[in-house]
């Protein structure tokens, strides 16, 4: 009887086991989550520095431009008005398709995903700075965006690959740690970076339908204005101009995110030692007889020679006309001003209800509405203290009280209450601090808010000789000044000392800033050759 030999027993099927690895589907998924990071990562980043740097919404504005009316018509026509949404949800799902091809460059060449990242980014950069967003500021969340997704991409990438290699060795217990730590840490990446792109998204929809309501907003025609005359500005090459352009003007506030006020949704109230508590809405506020006046703003953290300072055309009420309808009692000296974000200042009430001062609810800088970053919709300008006692933005309360019974905010840290403004002066002019020998022009600016400049000297060597005046609207603002000098070469420091119109000439003695104040002389050495 014929035996027959046994048949082997064949081996059992491999299973989807904790050792079984899809390589491409999870470097897909890494660029996916990283990706999400990146823009959620951008977004918030415009929300708290620049609505109008949030990338994603101004390649869809790009787009449309670069569409041709037609077809932008009849995107209108069809979808109405999810034509925009509609958009960006196609751009998110493009950019989160290329990244998806990041991940897998990635996992091929160290490096290969940057690439990728790196070109969305640059679209992201061109259509933001196309779209008028120009500052430093404005390239910060497409930059920040970039920098974060890719390095989730990075680390997503790095656990992967430490499952690859357990999933290749012989301990199945060390494939499945791998394997949990991978989906652990791209599970909590990736719902982070929803929950963070749908906020950030949110915030920067918020911030931009205020910022384009901002724009659409028309001031109302002055009832007076300040009539600005020839003269007032030299035109010398690196001379600050008379009138300094919103988007050069300084910033100084504690905001780390910059409040986003609705107009329709801001009022004023008046209350403290007052008769009549008095509540005001933006409509009420533009439906007074605005004026027009130019001021110069100083910060009292200025340096000697420093640019906290600017000079704007200001539109607003007069904060006396308020005041007086709310009727401040007997004894009150001072009226403390509350921001949207809480930041407090202390502003004499002499200084609010003075005839001949001009210190306004301001609605308009520059002929345009308040760029948000200074205060939209409404701040305090008056002339003559520095702004940390009297220039609050995004103004919501003005409370008139006493200087013994509350304090600004930077009071009880050391600065004086009540900060008037002190005689400055600074050479903006020779900015290179080098000329060729002959007639060289030395020039700048100085300030004495609602006293106004009378004199300004240039020193040369110790040798002060009087420098020529541009014109001026009035006291509160800064005057140009500008002396033509016979250059000899060698090295020689120039100085700069102004007298306002009560006769009094600015200190040589240099203190810092804190706490009312910096003096000094503005000095330089000059190279001339």
């Amino acid at each position: 009887m014929t035996q027959t030999a046994p048949r082997a027993e064949s081996p059992p099927a491999a299973g989807p086991g904790p050792r079984a690895f899809p390589t491409g589907r999870w470097a897909e998924v890494c660029g996916v989550v990283g990706g999400l990071a990146g823009m959620a990562a951008a977004d918030l980043l415009a929300w708290a520095l620049a609505p109008g740097g949030a990338p994603v919404p101004a390649v869809g504005s790009m787009i449309i431009d670069l569409l041709p009316a037609g077809l932008v018509n009849w995107g209108k026509e069809t979808l109405g008005t999810a034509d925009k949404p509609i958009l960006l949800v196609i751009i998110v799902l493009g950019v989160l398709a290329l990244c998806g091809l990041a991940g897998r460059l990635e996992q091929r060449r160290p490096y290969g995903g940057g690439l990728v990242f790196a070109g969305v980014a640059a679209i992201g950069l061109v259509a933001v700075l196309t779209s008028g967003q120009s500052s430093l500021r404005a390239i910060v969340p497409t930059v920040g965006g970039l920098l974060a997704g890719y390095l989730l991409l990075r680390a997503l990438m790095l656990r992967r690959e430490r499952w690859s290699h357990a999933a290749a060795g012989p301990d199945p217990d060390a494939a499945r740690m791998a394997r949990r730590t991978f989906l652990l840490w791209t599970g909590v990446v990736a719902g982070a970076a929803a929950v963070g792109a749908v906020a950030g998204r949110m915030l920067v929809a918020t911030a931009g339908a205020v910022e384009e309501a901002r724009s659409r907003f028309r001031l109302p025609t002055p009832a007076r204005r300040d009539p600005i005359p020839e003269g007032v500005d030299f035109g010398a090459e690196g001379l600050s101009p008379y009138v300094t352009p919103n988007n050069d003007f300084y910033r100084i506030d504690t905001a780390l995110q910059v409040p986003i006020l609705n107009a329709d949704d801001w009022s004023l109230t008046i209350t403290g030692m007052v008769d009549r508590e008095v509540t005001m809405s933006f409509a009420d506020l533009i439906a007074k007889p605005l004026v027009e006046h130019v001021a110069t703003l100083t910060c009292v953290s200025n340096e000697v020679g420093g640019d906290l300072i600017g000079n704007a055309v200001w539109l607003g009420l007069p904060i006396r006309q308020l005041l007086a309808e709310a009727g401040p009692q007997s004894g009150a000296d001072m009226v403390l001003s509350t921001s949207e974000d809480g930041w407090t200042a202390g502003t004499p009430l002499s200084a609010l209800t003075d005839p001949d001062r001009l210190a306004l609810l301001a609605v308009g800088m520059n002929g345009e509405a308040l760029p948000i970053e200074h205060g939209y919709p409404v701040r305090m300008v008056v002339p003559g203290l520095y702004g940390y006692v009297s220039a609050t933005k995004w103004v919501r309360e003005l409370k008139v009280t006493t200087f013994a019974a509350d304090q600004g905010y930077w009071t009880p840290l050391g600065w004086s209450a009540q900060g008037p403004i002190k005689t400055g002066s600074r050479i903006d002019v020779p900015r290179k601090r080098s000329a060729a020998a002959g007639s060289v022009v030395v020039a700048g600016v100085a300030w004495d808010q609602h006293t106004g400049i009378a004199k300004v000297e240039v020193g040369i060597d110790g040798d002060w000789r009087e420098a020529e005046l541009a014109e001026v609207t009035g006291p509160d603002t800064w005057r140009q000044w500008r002396y033509r000098w016979d250059a000899t070469p060698g090295s020689h420091q120039v100085a700069v000392r102004a007298t306002n119109v009560d006769g009094s000439t600015q200190t040589a003695d240099l203190a810092a800033p804190a706490p009312d104040g910096a003096t000094g002389w503005h000095t330089i050495t000059v190279d001339i050759t």
